[in-house]
């Protein structure tokens, strides 16, 4: 895609979470393989009111230990002016607060695109896709999506296997701790020890549920009752068959 768009650049939003750190190596790996400079490839960490220490350090190592061009660009004055300006309260952590900052984010991404020729490198999987789970206008376009056919159980997987045989021991140690970073859009401000207080898998439930639901159900075309009941068989040791019921609901809702 790189090379029949012409484009110089490619433009990733890197957060130190799962889907834009394989994103951006899928990107360093598309680099090597055109046989291009990947300081061509630029890393952009948009720090907000709940970016915590952890992952803004790990975005930022990993966006070097690849050979990336690292900007940073904090956004919480530009989304206190957007606040002020259609009258919302920072202190309502509703769906507009953490809708402001994701759509901030994504035009400061597609406007250094178009500062260098470039595209942006979309980061959401399919499972985010098939939960509705992204911000519409915001972390749901861009210009190629490179995981939009990877549930995140597979995204997890695939990193940590580049951590284990394709990368340096530091490196290494880096993806790893991404890997066991609990899965966040680090939208709402951390707790006071500073750690992730937003987790997604207590809000919209868990991704390995979800999965075998997307699976079962687009690839196989089973009908519900039939999903139920495998997914007790595979899941019935560490989940009671309400607990399944009810992140089974959510999903057809929210995927219908």
């Amino acid at each position: 895609r790189l090379a029949h768009t012409n484009a110089r650049t490619a433009v990733v939003g890197i957060s130190g979470g799962l889907d834009s750190t394989l994103a951006l190596l899928v990107t360093a790996r598309a680099f090597d393989m055109l046989g291009r400079d990947k300081k061509d490839i630029i890393a952009v960490t948009m720090p907000c009111f709940g970016t915590t220490d952890r992952t803004y350090q790990n975005a930022c190592e990993m966006s070097k230990k690849v050979g990336a061009t690292l900007i940073e660009v904090p956004i919480a004055d530009a989304v206190n002016v957007h606040f002020r300006d259609i009258g919302h309260d920072p202190e309502d952590h509703s769906v507009t607060y953490e809708n402001c900052q994701a759509r901030e984010r994504t035009q400061i991404l597609m406007d250094i695109a178009n500062q260098t020729n470039g595209m942006v490198i979309g980061t959401g999987d399919m499972s985010e896709l098939a939960l509705g789970w992204a911000t519409y206008n915001g972390d749901h376009m861009s210009m190629y999506g490179v995981n939009g056919s990877i549930p995140k159980t597979l995204v997890k997987y695939l990193v940590e296997w580049v951590a284990n045989y394709k990368v340096d021991d530091a490196s290494r140690l880096t993806l790893l701790d991404i890997v066991a970073t609990p899965i966040s859009p680090e939208l709402i401000p951390a707790d006071e020890n500073g750690n992730i207080k937003q987790k997604t898998e207590d809000l919209v439930g868990p991704y390995e549920l979800h999965d075998f639901f997307l699976y079962r159900f687009v690839r196989q075309g089973f009908p519900p009752a039939k999903i139920l009941f495998l997914a007790e068989r595979a899941f019935g040791r560490r989940y009671d068959r309400a607990t399944i019921l009810r992140w089974m609901k959510t999903f057809f809702s929210r995927f219908f």
